[in-house]
């Protein structure tokens, strides 16, 4: 029965990260797109992510608005996404890396408190994580993640605007060049 529960596990999973890159070669991180504002909506997915509901992981209401006018890496995660998983050790090091030049890195969980307080009591990351719930996933699609994948990252620069996505695992070099044009 464990047997099948891994299985059944790996595979989600493995769909799920096929599901992504077929997304990102899709969307190929088109910035113009993650300028548009959701439909219905009269805000910019940069205003939307302002004011989007996020909680620490224990629990207490916080606002990214405090990050307004900073240069920022966004990364839409989730504690059962492997690709999620297996970035975030290179987010790290992105994090002590650019921290001296100003730039704040911030993990956005897709996730519930209670997974998210989990999987940090295992696993230490270099920047601070906030729990979006699910709808973290509606806050993405506002920067042009219409496929919903994970893990999905985001740079706005210190007059927000964004500056690049990408769906799927991050390149370290290419996230450098990014950052290094800030």
């Amino acid at each position: 029965m464990n047997t099948t529960r891994i299985l059944a596990g790996a595979l989600v999973a493995i769909a799920a990260a096929g599901g992504g890159v077929l997304a990102n070669h899709l969307l190929n991180g088109d910035p113009e797109v993650a300028h548009a504002a959701q439909p219905g909506s009269t805000q910019s997915a940069v205003e939307q992510l302002w004011t989007a509901p996020v909680t620490n992981v224990d629990g207490k209401p916080q606002s990214l608005s405090l990050l307004k006018g900073h240069p920022i890496v966004v990364n839409f995660w989730a504690s059962w996404c492997g690709p999620c998983v297996e970035e975030m050790p290179a987010l790290s090091q992105l994090q002590r890396e650019y921290a001296k030049k100003g730039i704040q890195f911030v993990g956005l969980g897709v996730d519930s408190d209670k997974n998210v307080q989990a999987f940090l009591q295992k696993v230490k990351v270099a920047y601070p994580v906030y729990v979006t719930g699910f709808g973290g996933a509606d806050l993405a699609r506002a920067f042009g993640n219409t496929a919903g994948g994970l893990p999905f990252t985001v740079v706005i620069d210190a007059k927000g605007n964004i500056r690049s996505t990408k769906l799927g695992q991050i390149d370290p070099q290419a996230l450098k060049q990014t950052l290094d044009a800030l």
